[in-house]
């Protein structure tokens, strides 16, 4: 019987791939990016929404309403009311109850110009108390 030397005989031998080294290398680079990743805190303001439950309100103590219309009118007292006698108006009726809030009511296609004017105004009237509410 002849035996060949250094080349390939009838053996069945199975060839595996070794997957170790590649096993290796993506845990090392899971671990590099869990490790290089930035776990980034998102910037926002926490707002407290005011409970579903009515309040019991003060029937003595009522709000200042001012509107302010689609077309920018304001409006006080269901008075239709020049702007620059909005600061005027604000002090005569917080005179008349130094309790009563400021409520502003400005129409979504208001421009915000007037609504700022309207809280200059209470405020330079001397209420500090001034709200935003929707129509």
């Amino acid at each position: 019987m002849r035996r060949i030397i250094g080349g390939h005989g009838d053996e069945d031998t199975e060839e595996h791939i070794n997957l170790t080294p590649m096993l290796d290398v993506v845990f090392i680079m899971l671990i590099f990016f869990i490790v290089t990743a930035t776990f980034v805190k998102e910037v926002g303001l926490d707002v407290n929404q005011p409970d579903d439950a009515p309040k019991s309100e003060d029937p003595n103590k009522k709000s200042i309403v001012v509107r302010i219309t689609n077309r920018d009118r304001i409006m006080i007292a269901q008075r239709d009311v020049d702007w620059r006698s909005v600061r005027a108006n604000i002090e005569r009726l917080h005179a008349e109850n130094p309790e009563a809030p400021v409520v502003i009511q400005p129409h979504p296609d208001s421009q915000t110009g007037t609504m700022i004017h309207v809280m200059d105004s209470a405020r330079l009237a001397g209420v500090f108390n001034v709200s935003l509410a929707s129509n």
